[in-house]
C-alpha cells in the first residue's frame, strides 16, 4: 500500500496503543500459569496474533475478544503443533525458542521477513553447552530443536537484545534445578529486562537481580494466573510526542509517568534536546519548541532511533546518535533506512558504524517518494517526518504498520493528517 501525504499540522487527542511489550509478556505469563487469566487493552497486530499462536501451539486454551484474551492455562506446555510460526516479531521468536523446550518432543520455528535473518547465535550457544539438538537453515530460521534445557549457569553478553534474557527468565524457573543467567558485559536495554522481572514478580515468580551482572533463579516455581491491564506504549507514543514538539496540538493518553519501559527514555530525548514536556488533564504532551542538536545515546532505547532520527533531522545543529548498532539488525538496517529516506526529502544525515551524525535543516523538502523498508517504524517516522516537509511525499509500504500499530493511519488521519491511499 502507497500513501501520499499532503504537509499539514496534527491535532486533537490520540489513545497511546498498548505495549506491545508488555502485551507479549503478559499473554505468555498467565499461558503459563495454572488457572485463568484475562489480558485486557491490547490490540491485536501481527506480532502479538503471533505470540497468542505460539502459545496455543503448546497447548495453551487462548479465547480472544476484541481487545483482550481469555487465557486457561494448566501449568503444563504440551507440544499440541510440531510449527511455530512467529511471522516476523522478534521477540515471538526468542521468548518462545527456550520456552517450548518446556514442552516434550521436536519443534520447528519458521519466520517472515527480515527474521530469519536477526540473530539467534546466543541461543545456538546455549544448545551447544547444554546438549540441546538443532538444526538451521541458511539463515537463522527455519530452526528445529529438541532436547531440554537443565539448571545451571547461563552466560551471554549483555550487548545482545534482551529478548534472550526475558525467553530464559520464563523458562528457567519452570525447571527442577536452579540457575544463574551471567552477564559478562555491561547490560543495555535494562528496561526491558525490568519490564520482564516485574511482570514475573506479578505472577509470582522470584528472580534475585545481582545488580543486572547476575540473576539467580530457583527452580520448581509455579506461575500464578494474572490478571492484567496493559498500559500505552511508549515505544509508540513516543511518533505523537516527537509530532508535538515539532508543532503538533496532541493530548498523548495513556502513558503511564510511572512507567518502567525503557523508550520513556523518550521524554528525556525531547528535554535534552530543548523540548518541554507538559503533563495535561488529559495526558501528556510536548510544547512546540526550536529544538537543538545533542549527543544521543540509544543503547537502552534502540527502537526510539527511526523518530529521534526524524527530531534531529529539523533541529538546530549537529546531533550525534551513538551505541545504536543494534538498529541495524531489526526489521530492516534502521540506520541505512533513515539516512537513505530522510536525505530524499531534504535532510543532511551521514551515517556510522553505530548511527548516525545528522546535521539539522530549517525545514525538510519532501516532494519525493520514500520507502517503508518493510519496517512499521520506518513508515510511522516518515509519517511524523511529513509534517515538517514543504511538499507531499509519498510512502511506499505503507501497510507495514500493522506488524505493530494496525490503527496508525487511521489516528494520523482522525488527527488531521492529509494521506491518501494511491
Amino acid at each position: 500500500m502507497d500513501i501520499k501525504i499532503i504537509p499539514g499540522k496534527l491535532n486533537g487527542e490520540v489513545i497511546i496503543p498498548p505495549s506491545k511489550s508488555l502485551s507479549h509478556r503478559a499473554i505468555i505469563a498467565g499461558a503459563m500459569a495454572k488457572g485463568k487469566s484475562n489480558v485486557t487493552n491490547l490490540i491485536m497486530s501481527d506480532d502479538i496474533e503471533a505470540t497468542i499462536e505460539a502459545m496455543e501451539a503448546l497447548g495453551v486454551s487462548i479465547s480472544k475478544g476484541e481487545h483482550e484474551v481469555d487465557i486457561e492455562g494448566t501449568g503444563t506446555l504440551v507440544r499440541k503443533e510440531s510449527t511455530i510460526n512467529c511471522r516476523e516479531s522478534g521477540s515471538t521468536v526468542r521468548f518462545l525458542v527456550p520456552i517450548s523446550l518446556l514442552a516434550d518432543g521436536e519443534v520447528k520455528f519458521i519466520g517472515e521477513g527480515r527474521l530469519a535473518k536477526r540473530p539467534l547465535t546466543t541461543f545456538f550457544n546455549i544448545f551447544n553447552d547444554f546438549g540441546v539438538k538443532y538444526e538451521r537453515g541458511k539463515d537463522y530460521l527455519p530452526l528445529t530443536i529438541k532436547g531440554k534445557l537443565t539448571g545451571g549457569r547461563y552466560k551471554m553478553k549483555g550487548n545482545v537484545s534482551s529478548q534472550f534474557i526475558t525467553g530464559l527468565m520464563y523458562t528457567l524457573p519452570k525447571l527442577k534445578e536452579d540457575s544463574v543467567i551471567e552477564i559478562t558485559t555491561p547490560l543495555e536495554s535494562i528496561g526491558y529486562v525490568d519490564l520482564t522481572l516485574d511482570m514475573l514478580k506479578k505472577s509470582g515468580i522470584e528472580i534475585e537481580n545481582k545488580d543486572y551482572k547476575e540473576f539467580h533463579i530457583k527452580g520448581n516455581q509455579e506461575f500464578k494466573p494474572v490478571n492484567y491491564r496493559v498500559e500505552g506504549d511508549y515505544s509508540q507514543g513516543a511518533f505523537w510526542m516527537v509530532a508535538a514538539t515539532l508543532g503538533a496540538g496532541l493530548d498523548c493518553i495513556g502513558l503511564e509517568k510511572d512507567s518502567l519501559q525503557g523508550d520513556k527514555e523518550i521524554l528525556d530525548i525531547i528535554t535534552k534536546m530543548g523540548g518541554i514536556v507538559k503533563d495535561t488533564t488529559k495526558g501528556l504532551t510536548s510544547e512546540f519548541t526550536k529544538t537543538k542538536g545533542a549527543v544521543i545515546d540509544l543503547s537502552q532505547c534502540p527502537d526510539l532511533g527511526p523518530i529521534v532520527t526524524v527530531m534531529a533531522s529539523v533541529s538546530e545543529g549537529e546531533t550525534r546518535i551513538v551505541n545504536a548498532q543494534r538498529l541495524r539488525i531489526k526489521e530492516s538496517d534502521r540506520i541505512t533506512a533513515m539516512v537513505t529516506e530522510l536525505n530524499k526529502v531534504g535532510a543532511d544525515i551521514t551515517e556510522t558504524e553505530d548511527g548516525m551524525i545528522i546535521r539539522g535543516v530549517k525545514k525538510l523538502k519532501g516532494g519525493a517518494k520514500v520507502s517503508s523498508w518493510n519496517d512499521h517504524r520506518i513508515a510511522m517516522a516518515m509519517a511524523v517526518a511529513s509534517t515538517q516537509c514543504e511538499e507531499a511525499i509519498i510512502i511506499e509500504g505503507a501497510e507495514s504498520v500493522k506488524k505493530s500499530y494496525p490503527h496508525f493511519w487511521d489516528h494520523f488521519k482522525q488527527l488531521g493528517g492529509k494521506a491518501e491511499v494511491l
